[in-house]
């Protein structure tokens, strides 16, 4: 299956194309900043560390439409990306371990978007609030180091 999907005419394009593969490349990197910046910005707020004249709320909702179109742009990306060499992607263990900290990631600033207005409510902000933003900090460092060892770890990429 992935193979079939590795040899499509589009993703040989995209292969071969070194304008177009960078393209998607330098979309993919700027997704992840817009991505990783907006919730670390939101996870800073809740730590007390940025933006203390914001109300939470306030903050997390201003920023959510950019967390998505970026969270978007790196889904397609990513997945543009992950064609080219699908095959080998699949059974590599550093990239499955990237998929499984990104989901971790992922699942983290959703129940923190989730928690956002009791959290904003409360009159100090509360510790599972906070821990939760240290955990999603982590996560997302987590998941930019392991991306970044994937080409050295597989020799892909």
């Amino acid at each position: 299956m992935w193979a079939a999907l590795q040899h499509a005419g589009w993703v040989e394009t995209l292969a071969t194309s070194r304008p177009l593969f960078g393209l998607v490349l330098v979309v993919h990197y700027s997704a992840v900043f817009l991505t990783f910046g907006t919730i670390v910005l939101v996870d800073l707020r809740i730590l007390g560390l940025a933006a203390r004249h914001h109300a939470l709320s306030g903050l997390a909702l201003q920023l959510r439409r950019w967390t998505r179109m970026g969270c978007a742009a790196l889904v397609v990306s990513g997945f543009l990306l992950f064609t080219v060499l699908a095959g080998s992607y699949a059974v590599a263990n550093p990239f499955r371990l990237k998929m499984l900290v990104v989901a971790l990631a992922v699942i983290s600033a959703l129940c923190i978007e989730r928690m956002v207005p009791a959290w904003d409510r409360a009159p100090v902000m509360p510790l599972p609030a906070r821990l939760a933003a240290v955990v999603s900090i982590v996560l997302w460092l987590g998941a930019i180091l392991v991306s970044a060892e994937v080409p050295a770890l597989t020799g892909l990429g």
